[in-house]
């Protein structure tokens, strides 16, 4: 399904870079489909106060003595219904920092074993999603733009779906996903 996932630690101490960063997971559940492996997303709801209506993995804030694995599981199934004892933790992703929310956050992949059944928790989440990578990868659905000047300027990540935009944090972490999942240098990648 998916190889190089790497950089998960579950003793890898949480360095954020700003001191007012607020540590948070996310679980990145990957799922065997009949074309492929597809990645499970939601759409937040548009009753938070933060990042409301864009699409995000499941995830939120660590609590205090959790792990980011435990947080990641924990919010999996508060926002969707996702047994725990269903994903088999593979790896995880390059940390990442969001000035917006000022969150430092710890992806973690995994695999489901199964297809689960899921619902949404309505205060939190409007719509649940499984995606084809492959979708993720075709052509055209793809795009990167430069935010703020040079140099330092950001790379943002888009994914345009059918009927959903992913862009953000996320789209920094399925583009980082989709590169170790083809094999593909970042650095290589042609974007437009």
């Amino acid at each position: 399904m998916l190889g190089g996932v790497a950089r998960f630690d579950p003793d890898h101490p949480l360095n954020p870079p700003f001191a007012d960063s607020r540590p948070a997971a996310v679980l990145i559940a990957l799922l065997d489909g009949p074309h492929g492996a597809e990645v499970l997303v939601t759409r937040r709801s548009r009753h938070l106060s933060h990042h409301r209506g864009e699409m995000s993995f499941p995830g939120g804030r660590i609590d205090v003595g959790e792990s980011p694995l435990e947080a990641a599981l924990r919010e999996a199934r508060e926002e969707v219904g996702l047994d725990s004892a269903l994903v088999e933790a593979r790896g995880g992703l390059d940390h990442l920092n969001t000035l917006v929310s000022r969150s430092y956050i710890v992806p973690i992949v995994g695999r489901l074993t199964e297809q689960p059944v899921l619902t949404p928790s309505p205060s939190e989440v409007e719509r649940i999603l499984f995606v084809p990578l492959a979708d993720l990868a075709r052509p055209g659905t793809h795009r990167e733009e430069r935010w703020g000047a040079p140099p330092n300027d950001v790379a943002i990540q888009f994914f345009e779906l059918d009927d959903e935009t992913i862009w953000g944090a996320t789209g920094r972490m399925l583009f980082q996903l989709l590169c170790l999942a083809y094999r593909v240098d970042p650095g290589s990648v042609i974007v437009g």
